[in-house]
């Protein structure tokens, strides 16, 4: 069950991210947040879990905006939500430098601290990539090859990193229903986009 952490982390979530919405739309980004904790709790997630989903890029996207910066905001969820909610957290974050380093330096970085990562870690960032996943084709589906011009990297990157992310939540780490419904979306984008997936 879901107690009082659980909605005050949905209150904090909402105040954290109030001016933010998802890449060149108008969609408040609490809805991707919302999201990837409804797909860790419906994937077997405790209330912890759910916890660090709804903030699992407060550090990433919010700390700049945040008294004593990534530090501070770090300690602020500590504090709240306790050291275990705060590690899986910090598992799902790929940098809290600015500017951010380069982005396939980020991201190959990043898929190799997720082979080290906890089930914890493993759940919440499956279920955060699982919906940016959906959401690339939804939006593919109505944009086509223009959607690609609104991320950091191109195509065939976009493409090498979803590949490489179901490699890695293949991992007996993730749950087996969880990393086959990842790993058959990003077939769905691949044969959708119709190119060649390699970078």
């Amino acid at each position: 069950m879901l107690g009082e952490r659980f909605d005050d982390a949905l209150t904090f979530a909402s105040e954290l991210h109030r001016k933010q919405v998802r890449k060149q739309t108008g969609i408040p980004y609490i809805s991707h947040l919302l999201a990837v904790a409804a797909l860790v709790i419906e994937y077997g997630g405790r209330e912890e879990e759910a916890i660090a989903a709804l903030l699992h890029d407060a550090i990433e996207d919010q700390s700049d905006t945040w008294p004593g910066g990534a530090q501070g905001l770090r300690q602020e969820i500590t504090k709240r939500y306790g050291g275990s909610v705060a590690a899986i957290i910090e598992g799902c974050t790929d940098t809290d430098t600015i500017p951010k380093p380069p982005w396939r330096e980020r991201k190959e970085r990043y898929l190799e601290h997720l082979v080290e990562a906890s089930p914890a870690v493993l759940l919440v960032a499956c279920c955060d990539k699982l919906h940016n996943l959906r959401s690339t084709l939804a939006d593919y589906r109505t944009h086509g090859e223009a959607l690609w011009k609104r991320f950091n990297a191109g195509k065939p990157e976009q493409l090498w990193f979803y590949r490489s992310l179901a490699e890695v939540f293949s991992s007996p780490k993730v749950p087996p229903q969880l990393a086959k419904d990842f790993r058959e979306s990003v077939h769905f984008l691949i044969d959708l986009a119709g190119a060649d997936s390699s970078s």
